[in-house]
């Protein structure tokens, strides 16, 4: 059964950020003077990254990291007070921004209040220890759903941060959490506050499959969205991350987009990114900038909202930790115009109410969109070739909506840019249609 989202999700644009690492002191207050600068990039939704209190038993590296959770109701006191939290959502309201948060519900902290209060809501081990189901997930203890109370504890947390302003939620691992809990978790927080934002961090197909075979909850990226409005593309990120460094594997990453499309439900809205905290950044990633910059308008153009991570922007290639004080290094914003370009392109009409098709692999990935009255064209060097590109233009000078230049199609052909271009048409493209590549 479809949720009932917000309008326009596929045409967000999300913007991560870690605050211990974001400014020079990793507070609230360092955010708040920041998010103009992000608002006007074209951002829609600000999404923190766990901003409660961290554990310090069995932590990782110097400071913990923040998916160690001690207390979902207060905020971490190295960034500020919840005060000041509620402080910085209203002036983001202001600027016309929305906030999401980081729900972390799959494990707290080793030291979490509820280990004391509530022990009976945790995995145990044959002695009666807590313990963690991911053995790589050593400073974290994992919870049970089969204790109604914890349900309650859960969704009172949730409550109380949607009546502090917060729009949003990005659910840690969601997958791993019983579907149940989030379809009631969801009904319950429409209740006080309707049209929040729920974004489903969904897992690899083979962490789901690991899970399903030692007995543990696992639900398939078609399960969640019964309780969700987005999910991650990690249903085939391995596929993309080959393709972003062999472009002999761009065929297949095409095919598997292609095959989104009908094997989850039709409400199904997938989120697109070239980074995030997870994962290398595109510019350490890809194999030339020229290249990175073209999976990044690609991925942009791609049907689904757009993610963005901190120092994206400033054409950062280092990850920062999650251990430790590792600040983003943000130089002179290099990247700012041009993501702020793509970020405008998200709203633009053909792609709020028009059809993407994907169109050829090589020598250059092509897509459009169509709308009635016309559409948009692009072409996306991601192998760094030299060559002309078949196009069904007609023959004519266009304008390139990402550097304003000319583009020249003639004879039914035109020269793969260096890195992206996206062109406008008038009127409906004929003979064009999906394509699977294997």
């Amino acid at each position: 059964m479809a949720v009932d989202t917000p309008k326009n999700v596929r045409n967000l644009v999300l913007y991560e950020i870690y605050v211990r690492n974001h400014g020079p002191n990793g507070t609230f207050a360092d955010v708040t003077k920041d998010l103009p600068r992000i608002r006007e990039m074209g951002v829609d939704y600000v999404w923190f990254m766990p901003i409660h209190p961290i554990g310090q038993l069995n932590k990782k590296g110097g400071l913990g990291c923040p998916y160690s959770i001690q207390d979902y109701f207060a905020v971490n006191p190295e960034y500020g007070t919840k005060k000041e939290f509620e402080l910085l959502v209203q002036y983001a309201h202001a600027l016309g921004l929305k906030v999401m948060i980081d729900v972390v519900y799959n494990h707290t902290a080793h030291d979490a209040v509820t280990v004391q209060t509530n022990p009976e809501w945790y995995h145990c081990d044959e002695n009666g220890r807590p313990i963690t189901t991911v053995p790589d997930w050593s400073d974290v203890i994992d919870l049970r759903y089969d204790n109604p109370a914890l349900w309650d504890y859960l969704i009172d947390a949730l409550k109380m941060w949607v009546k502090l302003g917060v729009d949003g939620f990005r659910c840690d691992v969601a997958s791993v959490v019983p579907l149940a809990f989030w379809q009631r978790a969801r009904r319950e927080v429409a209740a006080v506050k309707p049209d929040v934002l729920w974004l489903a961090e969904s897992v690899h197909t083979g962490f789901v499959i690991d899970r399903r075979q030692r007995g543990l909850v696992a639900q398939s990226d078609g399960e969640i969205h019964a309780a969700f409005d987005l999910s991650y593309d990690y249903d085939i990120w391995p596929l993309w991350e080959r393709a972003v460094v062999e472009p002999t594997a761009v065929p297949a990453y095409l095919t598997a987009l292609w095959y989104q499309k009908g094997v989850y439900p039709a409400h199904t809205i997938k989120m697109r990114c070239v980074e995030n905290h997870d994962q290398l950044r595109i510019m350490a990633k890809a194999p030339s900038r020229a290249q990175a910059l073209a999976w990044t308008a690609f991925q942009a153009f791609n049907d689904g909202p757009l993610l963005l991570y901190a120092g994206q922007e400033a054409e950062e290639t280092h990850t920062p930790s999650l251990f430790d004080i590792d600040k983003v290094r943000w130089g002179a914003y290099e990247l700012q115009s041009t993501l702020t370009r793509l970020c405008q392109l998200q709203k633009d009409p053909v792609l709020v109410d028009g059809r993407f098709t994907l169109l050829t692999p090589e020598p250059a990935i092509t897509a459009l969109w169509q709308a009635e009255g016309g559409g948009l064209y692009g072409v996306f060097n991601v192998s760094g070739v030299v060559d002309v590109q078949p196009t069904p233009l007609p023959d004519g000078e266009y304008v390139d909506l990402l550097s304003g230049t000319a583009v020249l199609v003639r004879d039914g052909e035109m020269a793969v840019p260096d890195t992206a271009v996206i062109l406008r048409f008038p009127g409906v493209l004929a003979d064009v249609g999906p394509k699977i590549w294997l």
